[in-house]
């Protein structure tokens, strides 16, 4: 582990708080999905509201992204700062949903404002990260990630330890443990010896930073692997259920989403290290080229033993996000140095964007098709990042990216 004057060794506890509260933060994005069964029951809602639920989560995200870049409030204030304010503000926002008696437009409103603070949580959080790392940055990044991940699938985690849990308690615990985290970092973590003040976010920069071949090369990847990421989290409920009802298996759906979105951390973690000896681009060309492959094969197992389903979807889980913490580099290392933060918030935002039109073409198309073979359509993203990708990863496949 890196070192000044010994400070990082001395303050070994760092790393793990972090995580933790990166962890803690993140569990607030798919705290409705994991409860939003009860609420359809309880408040009537449609079939479609589980893409709209999350497509307003995501939206509030962009938007909290490209407006807390614009403001600089990261670099303006202590980044800790900033993040205990929007972990309680998130979560907050999660009890949102006592106030109403029910209904959509109320449910998007208070989903939208949760997605809003999380963008004061998850980049806040690698850059208090950043602060404390610079050789060993690639690998924390990697852990943060993980602990995004499990974050995102705990909500399911809650659910599953009892099919009976009243909703309200899963909103309840979630925020607390949202707020508990926010606190952690404010009171435990000091600004790190590394925490520098960014440059000032600049729109206009977009035609300057797509300019770049080997920028268009990462970012056009990371738009296709987007196109999947969120949508297969979104709907993995959906898909279990429909398995279970279809071979006729008792299966805990909770439970399984929760194994099958926490798998992911394995991906990121373990996709971290590889690209340490075969580089960035190699790592997320192989981890897309997987999970496109399980879109493909999808409709294909349905049919088979349990055992091999859910082997499958664990697998996919892995390989679906491992890539991610590998396209953030490649965007960050091949964005021009000086605009290297606009680049990533820019980049950042438009792929949020795709996974909002995504999930919102899936949630249609689940109307019309066998949900059974829907996922076939989410193949076309990764085969356009892989197209995309493809010079990075042959002009260096042994570069550490």
């Amino acid at each position: 582990m890196e070192s000044v004057g010994g400070v990082v060794k001395r303050n070994s506890w760092i790393l793990p708080i972090i995580i933790f509260s990166q962890f803690a933060g993140t569990s607030l994005w798919f705290a409705s999905n994991a409860v939003l069964a009860d609420l359809q029951k309880q408040w009537g809602l449609a079939a479609g509201s589980l893409g709209h639920t999350t497509s307003s989560v995501q939206f509030g995200f962009i938007v909290g992204t490209l407006i807390f870049a614009f403001l600089t409030l990261a670099d303006r204030y202590s980044p800790r700062l900033v993040y205990f304010v929007c972990s309680v503000l998130g979560a907050l926002s999660n009890l949102g949903l006592y106030l109403v008696t029910g209904g959509l437009t109320a449910l998007l409103v208070f989903r939208f404002m949760t997605g809003f603070f999380l963008a004061g949580v998850y980049p806040v959080g690698m850059k208090i990260a950043a602060g404390w790392y610079r050789k060993g940055l690639g690998h924390a990044l990697g852990w943060l990630v993980g602990a995004l991940v499990v974050g995102t699938a705990f909500p399911h985690l809650i659910k599953s330890l009892n099919s009976s849990l009243p909703w309200e308690t899963v909103v309840l615990s979630i925020s607390i443990i949202s707020a508990g985290g926010g606190c952690l970092m404010l009171l435990l973590v000091p600004d790190g010896p590394y925490l520098v003040k960014g440059t000032r976010f600049d729109p206009k920069s977009l035609a300057t930073i797509f300019r770049s071949a080997e920028l268009r090369s990462a970012s056009f990847g990371y738009f296709g692997h987007m196109w999947e990421l969120y949508t297969v989290w979104a709907f993995i409920p959906l898909l279990l259920t429909r398995y279970a009802a279809t071979t006729g298996q008792p299966l805990n759906v909770s439970w399984w989403s929760f194994w099958a979105i926490a798998a992911g951390s394995l991906g990121c973690i373990a996709g971290g290290l590889v690209s340490k000896k075969a580089g960035s681009a190699a790592v997320a060309f192989f981890q897309l080229l997987t999970s496109g492959i399980c879109c493909l094969l999808a409709p294909l197992l349905f049919h088979g033993p349990p055992g091999v389903f859910l082997s499958f979807v664990v697998i996919w889980g892995i390989v679906v996000v491992g890539d991610s913490p590998q396209f953030s580099a490649l965007t960050a290392q091949t964005a021009p140095r000086q605009l290297v933060g606009s680049a990533l918030t820019i980049v950042t935002s438009i792929g949020f964007f795709i996974t909002i039109i995504s999930i919102q073409f899936v949630n249609f198309l689940i109307g019309w098709l066998d949900i059974r073979i829907v996922y076939v359509f989410l193949a076309p993203g990764p085969i356009a990042g892989l197209v995309c990708l493809w010079p990075l990863f042959k002009e260096f496949p042994n570069r550490r990216r």
